[in-house]
């Protein structure tokens, strides 16, 4: 028998950009806890089931610990938003982790901008 194709091969990836749009929104406007700064759904990683979904996020102000707590805390709440949001069978349960994409894209900045700036002073001083 041959092996079952997907329905839609791109199924979990829209799957995951629609659960993110709509977490963002949750988190935002339905989410009260004052452990949650102001958060950034940057990505939503789903599992080929649709059990789990791991939500990456960044943090703009606050406690990166509290605020990872709060929100797992709070993943039960949020799922069933989700529910009400989404067209789906399956709500995965949610899985918050700290983003340090942003971080480290600073850190790489600034050591390029200091790069720069020794190569430019290492240049004047032959001149």
């Amino acid at each position: 028998m041959p092996a079952r194709k997907s329905a839609a091969p791109n199924r979990s990836l829209k799957v995951a950009d629609q659960i993110q749009r709509d977490l963002a929104g949750l988190v935002a406007r339905e989410l009260k806890d004052p452990r949650v700064g102001m958060v950034t759904i940057n990505a939503v990683e789903v599992t080929p089931d649709y059990a789990h979904a791991k939500v990456f996020f960044s943090l703009l102000n606050g406690n990166v610990e509290e605020t990872t707590l709060a929100l797992n805390q709070a993943a039960g709440f949020l799922r069933n938003g989700l529910f009400k949001k989404l067209m789906i069978h399956t709500v995965p349960t949610l899985h918050f982790v700290f983003d340090r994409t942003t971080e480290k894209a600073a850190d790489m900045n600034a050591l390029i901008a200091r790069a720069v700036a020794s190569r430019a002073h290492h240049s004047d001083s032959d001149t």
